[in-house]
């Protein structure tokens, strides 16, 4: 049997889902809530196995109360049902701590499903949510910013190897340069990076992730 814990500031909206889930087989409702934290409390108090949280809660709200489930009763699966469906809020809710996310108008199957998988321990979003949420992670990450922008690729090839710890007769030898020249990049490299000698430009070069050469 699953232990379910409703909260909802409505009570009609409160009071039909309780007949809804008490009328589904294997679920027990233990305890109904009107705000965030007689949410907690209810919790706290019967340790449901699942709350069944709306977002928008006088006093505290869904995010909130999410929050502090996941520190006074991390054993309760998180499963919310509103009638948000912006990414703002499912994206909140799932940083929150969050299992589940449905919205409001949900089938009953629907309902009884996300329960039980949010008590097993798995993730469940509404088919709409669940779009989105892939759709956000199949997005690729915009490319890492090259260190150092004002460098050219020589500069930063020279600098490279000074954090590396080559003198600049090495590094001369290693790009095919002439002394002359690899100094007068070294200096053009200090300017650039307002620094005054070579300790500090190889400190900046390795905190940029430089020098592995």
């Amino acid at each position: 049997m699953i232990r379910v814990v409703l909260a909802d500031d409505h009570p009609v909206v409160r009071a039909g889902l309780a007949a809804l889930l008490t009328s589904l087989p294997g679920i027990e409702v233990v305890g109904v809530a009107s705000t965030g934290r007689e949410a907690i409390r209810e919790c706290v108090t019967n340790r449901p196995d699942v709350a069944v949280l709306d977002l928008q809660m006088p006093d505290l709200d869904g995010f909130a109360a999410t929050r502090e489930l996941a520190r006074s009763a991390p054993e309760v699966a998180v499963l919310v049902l509103t009638m948000f469906e912006d990414d703002d809020s499912v994206f909140a809710a799932m940083r929150a701590g969050a299992r589940g996310y449905l919205v409001k108008g949900a089938e009953q199957e629907d309902i009884a499903r996300a329960i039980q998988a949010v008590a097993a321990g798995e993730a469940i979003f509404g088919p709409g949510v669940a779009r989105r949420v892939l759709s956000f992670f199949a997005t690729p990450a915009p490319p890492a910013a090259t260190p150092f922008p004002d460098l050219t690729t020589r500069e930063r090839e020279i600098l490279d190897l000074l954090a590396a710890g080559l003198s600049n007769a090495a590094i001369g030898q290693r790009l095919s340069l002439a002394a002359k020249t690899v100094a007068n990049n070294v200096s053009t490299i200090f300017a650039k990076l307002a620094v005054a000698d070579r300790a500090t430009a190889i400190i900046q070069a390795r905190n940029a992730g430089l020098g592995g050469t």
